[in-house]
């Protein structure tokens, strides 16, 4: 992939996010189906998906998953990165099922962090368990970092060889009760990445959102946007929808000098299956 392109990711719902927080969140497989082929019109190339069930609460769902895939697939080539970090109290197995459906990708976890509250626990083992059946089954995992810590787990996993290249991690910042999003925090976690990975920043909140698409630029990484990390385009004011959050990402990177990445150039770099 040309060196002016980043990648921008859209986490079109997440598993935390209601419609009291913002009453344009998408729920149903078709409303996501439609916020993400929005997203990937104003120049998203990756679909970052949870799904909820009728009563709108988050599921892992094989069944849900496989028909919002679906009606993606049928309204465009996105890359589709299905969420295997689930929502809080999931078990390891109901998060790891939707790998069953070989999407593109799928988030890892790579390791345990306070979650609000809350807590989200990944073992070891458990990671293990992940990575071995994402690469049994040819999806490509996004190596989610919540810590500077799960970036040398995650190297566990590469010196095991259940992790291939190309490597893609997501660093994210700014969770309440896990690393702060902060220049020199960024700068250490670029640092240690092994030669040659690729990397997007995640920014939970608003002003982290915006603090986060500009690291990425300065720093050679990729971008994410959409509801599942912020649901404001600025300061008090609600975003629209995803495109909404995707068309100011997209905007930032023009003005500094880059363009989105297509959902094509993402499936080649990564070497992803055909779409």
């Amino acid at each position: 992939m040309e060196k002016n392109k980043k990648i921008i990711t859209c986490a079109v719902t997440g598993a935390e996010t209601t419609r009291q927080h913002n009453p344009n969140l998408p729920l149903t497989p078709e409303e996501i189906a439609a916020s993400a082929y929005e997203a990937y019109l104003a120049g998203a190339a990756v679909c970052h998906l949870h799904v909820r069930d009728e009563k709108g609460n988050p599921t892992q769902d094989v069944n849900v998953f496989k028909k919002t895939i679906s009606l993606i697939r049928k309204k465009c080539d996105m890359v589709v990165e299905v969420t295997t970090g689930g929502a809080v109290g999931m078990t390891a197995q109901e998060r790891l099922a939707p790998v069953t459906l070989e999407p593109d990708m799928a988030s890892l976890d790579c390791g345990t962090v306070n979650f609000g509250n809350d807590y989200i626990v990944n073992t070891l083992p458990v990671m293990r368990e992940f990575a071995s059946a994402m690469k049994a089954r040819k999806v490509r995992p996004t190596l989610e970092c919540f810590d500077l810590s799960h970036i040398s787990s995650a190297q566990m996993l590469i010196d095991e060889k259940l992790l291939d290249e190309p490597l893609h991690y997501s660093f994210v910042m700014n969770v309440p009760g896990a690393v702060k999003l902060e220049a020199d925090i960024m700068d250490m976690f670029v640092r240690k990445l092994p030669a040659g990975a690729n990397w997007t920043v995640i920014g939970v909140g608003g002003k982290a959102f915006l603090q986060a698409i500009h690291y990425a630029i300065l720093l050679g990484g990729h971008i994410r946007a959409g509801f599942e990390d912020n649901v404001y385009h600025s300061r008090g004011v609600l975003a629209k929808s995803n495109a909404h959050l995707v068309e100011r990402a997209a905007e930032i990177c023009r003005v500094s000098g880059f363009e989105p990445a297509t959902s094509a150039e993402v499936r080649k770099l990564f070497k992803l299956r055909e779409g």
